[in-house]
């Protein structure tokens, strides 16, 4: 998978990442991306780490699924040390 594909597959796995742990993110498109390449990342690091399986192809579900889940933990802990905005106002 070249570059532009690890950026389309890292946007669209931090997106749905947002949208399966929903609630309010400082950041907009561009720390989404890089939320969801880094997901993609760790993804394939635990999947040939934890579950002995690589990334595949573009297409493939393992490939989303693995970037989604890694995803989804790295929003988890962007989460847990910058903080919601709300939270820092009072």
């Amino acid at each position: 998978m070249g570059f532009l594909g690890w950026i389309v597959l890292g946007l669209l796995a931090g997106g749905i990442a947002k949208l399966l742990m929903p609630g309010r993110d400082p950041g907009g498109c561009i720390l989404t991306i890089l939320l969801g390449v880094g997901g993609a990342l760790l993804g394939g690091w635990i999947g040939k780490t934890l579950f002995e399986v690589e990334l595949g192809r573009f297409f493939e579900a393992r490939t989303w699924g693995l970037a989604i889940l890694g995803s989804m933990i790295i929003l988890a802990i962007y989460r847990l040390i910058i903080g919601s905005p709300s939270r820092r106002d009072r």
